[in-house]
């Protein structure tokens, strides 16, 4: 992987996912307001693209690149923890296509796919969903390694759109899992934020990971009042915890001086997308703002100390 002379900076529609998705909004209406948000490229979802031939991706790649934004990442979200082999043969078929997809999106010198374990079903055992991740994850990767996209896995909460939670939402799982994946093409995409609500250490996981992290969601959460972070241990074996609101990023519970001071110690030039715009694209813009400042505060020091 060639790395960029500074980390950038993506945007993830968070807040408007499913108007994107079914349709009120188009692609083309989110590329328009991604572009006032002075970020360098964008993040999609497998739902936004409503065709996949050549003609309609170049069209999402012009209008992207007429607001000056690049396309490395997208936020796919394979279910691999389906008891049924056909349908896990399935989600390979349609990570492929996502493969393809950001061949053809991406820069030339980084696109990734996100890949997670699937939902935590309750008739699936740790083993067996841990055995069937690891499967699918190593079925892919010949195949990204071909068409040069990394697979990133998250470690995450629950996909918009699934029943049930992540399956390796929990980091023991997780951490069994990509401790298992050994390939150039395959990272690790860190959310501190998704560790917050699994009543983990945002921190304890990046320490654990760091020398993996390819890409990283960044967002914030703040505790509502008459709320604790202690709260946050029955919800997170629940659901997504009431406790927990989005923000602006900086001004939450994530210690981002410390999260960066990290990412300096590896030398991180990756890309970071900002998955929010909850509370709408004001708080996003200042979120850019806010990591457009850590990143030259923690990261390009870095590379002028190295210089």
């Amino acid at each position: 992987m060639r790395r960029n002379d500074r980390a950038k900076i993506a945007v993830f529609p968070k807040g408007y996912i499913e108007e994107i998705s079914d349709g009120r909004m188009s692609l083309a209406e989110w590329i328009e307001m991604a572009g006032t948000l002075g970020a360098d490229g964008l993040e999609l979802y497998p739902l936004f693209l409503k065709e996949l031939d050549e003609a309609y991706l170049q069209q999402v790649k012009d209008a992207a690149a007429k607001q000056g934004l690049e396309i490395p990442m997208m936020c796919s979200s394979p279910d691999f923890t389906h008891p049924d082999p056909s349908f896990r043969a399935q989600e390979i078929v349609k990570m492929k296509q996502m493969i393809d997809a950001m061949a053809f999106l991406g820069p030339d010198d980084f696109r990734s796919c996100r890949v997670l374990s699937g939902q935590r079903r309750p008739e699936v055992s740790v083993e067996e969903g841990i055995r069937w991740t690891v499967e699918c994850i190593e079925a892919l990767l010949p195949y990204a390694g071909e068409k040069q996209v990394h697979l990133v896995m998250e470690n995450h909460y629950k996909d918009g759109f699934w029943v049930y939670p992540e399956f390796a939402q929990q980091s023991d799982i997780y951490l069994a899992i990509i401790g298992q994946i050994s390939s150039p093409w395959f990272g690790v995409n860190y959310d501190p934020s998704n560790a917050i609500v699994a009543s983990e250490d945002p921190l304890k996981l990046l320490r654990e990971v760091k020398h993996r992290v390819i890409t990283m969601h960044a967002s914030d959460r703040y505790v509502r009042e008459g709320y604790s972070l202690d709260d946050l241990k029955e919800y997170s074996l629940q659901g997504y915890s009431q406790a927990l609101a989005h923000g602006v990023i900086g001004k939450g519970v994530n210690d981002y001086n410390t999260i960066f001071s990290e990412l300096k110690s590896i030398r991180f030039r990756g890309w970071i997308s900002i998955e929010d715009g909850v509370n709408g694209l004001d708080e996003m813009r200042e979120s850019v703002v806010f990591l457009r400042g850590k990143t030259a505060e923690y990261l390009e020091d870095t590379l002028e100390s190295t210089t």
